[in-house]
């Protein structure tokens, strides 16, 4: 039987979700065919836009810059997590962590399906769930250096709604002395933990649907997943075209 292949990206658009306080993202024209004889578009995003893959550098200067990673860290034999049905702002621990991790082994890819690639587009996208610094270094430990998320960070998501009340107490509750949180900075605990792991990690944020895979998974198909980013130099992360192989 063919191998199926499945998108797990988002479309890059003029205006399209971002972490708060990330670059806006614009697509214009800059040559046409009209006036130039072709069509160039001019680009403006971050380099965390849509779906993306970081770098330990993301979080630590001293450490390894996108190009300073092997291209084995993109690439891989994928164990998908089923974490569908959580609450928002769930903690994702090590136990929900548990069978996932049991399958998963040096190479292998992590992809985090908690469902929340439905909410893409809305304010409930950044009440996803995420992982608990406890659960970070249960991946770390099974070997695992690259994990994948269709939600909008591995880490808790500020609201940054003016106004609201719960804002203040989120980014306390987010906020780890031990973590390098401030007041107006919440912590990103389990990014250091994962992008921090021997050798240097890779987190994929902003995954599309990861159903097909789960449906693959369970019937005993081999998933591979590919998250190879754009070659920039000396850079945090890129966006990237995540493409999974069923079967």
């Amino acid at each position: 039987m063919a191998a199926t292949l499945v998108d797990l990206t988002h479309q890059v658009t003029t205006a399209m979700p971002v972490y708060p306080g990330d670059p806006a993202v614009l697509l214009e024209p800059a040559l046409t065919t009209a006036t130039a004889g072709v069509n160039v578009l001019a680009l403006h995003l971050g380099s965390q836009s849509g779906t993306h893959v970081d770098a330990p550098y993301h979080v630590d200067v001293t450490w390894p810059t996108l190009d300073g990673l092997p291209l084995e860290r993109f690439t891989g034999p994928a164990v998908v997590a089923d974490l569908r049905g959580l609450e928002p702002r769930a903690a994702i621990t090590p136990e929900l962590l548990a069978p996932a991790l049991a399958r998963a082994a040096e190479g292998t890819v992590l992809l985090l399906a908690t469902g929340w690639a439905r909410h893409w587009g809305t304010d409930v996208y950044l009440a996803h769930p995420s992982l608990t610094p406890a659960a970070a270094e249960a991946i770390v430990a099974a070997g695992v250096r690259t994990v994948g998320v269709d939600a909008l960070s591995v880490d808790p998501t500020p609201d940054p709604g003016p106004g609201d009340p719960a804002v203040a107490a989120l980014l306390a509750d987010l906020t780890d002395e031990h973590d390098h949180g401030t007041a107006d900075e919440p912590s990103l605990a389990a990014h250091r933990v994962l992008l921090g792991a021997s050798g240097g990690g890779v987190i994929a944020e902003n995954l599309t649907d990861l159903r097909p895979l789960l449906a693959a998974q369970e019937a005993g198909l081999p998933v591979e997943v590919s998250l190879f980013p754009l070659r920039l130099v000396a850079a945090d992360g890129a966006p990237v075209r995540a493409v999974a192989r069923l079967g």
